[in-house]
């Protein structure tokens, strides 16, 4: 599992660098995540340097949690630049989510605060273009 949250933290770094500018917000939201993971610091640090190829996720629970994870990091700095939603919808297609999806979630994220949806409406729009 290691291997595989060393790659999906990959993800996470790889999209903060899409509009080519980090700031510390991104960076605390990634070692947040890591540590829940088991993830040091330092092997944080080394992927921020060297980021591990993503991998494919297979569970639709881990791609929907993986692209909403990637969805939180984008909005961390509470801007949205073009390369970084060009980004996201990259990911979303490796995971197999259609664009249209990504652009309903951003649209859903502006009606709530820090731009968190509430789990069940999340749930709620995959269910709208994948059922």
């Amino acid at each position: 599992m290691e291997k595989n949250s060393k790659s999906l933290l990959s993800d996470l770094i790889k999209m903060v660098m899409a509009d080519g500018k980090i700031n510390s917000s991104e960076v605390e939201f990634i070692k947040k995540i890591a540590r829940r993971m088991d993830i040091s610091n330092e092997e944080v640090i080394c992927l921020f340097k060297n980021p591990e190829p993503s991998q494919p996720l297979f569970n639709e629970v881990e791609r929907i949690t993986h692209f909403y994870k990637l969805m939180l990091v984008m909005n961390v700095d509470k801007e949205t630049h073009e390369k970084e939603l060009t980004a996201l919808k990259n990911f979303g297609l490796k995971m197999g989510i259609r664009p249209i999806v990504a652009d309903q979630i951003l649209k859903k994220m502006d009606n709530y605060q820090d731009k968190l949806i509430p789990a069940e409406e999340l749930l709620k729009i995959f269910k709208i273009y994948y059922n």
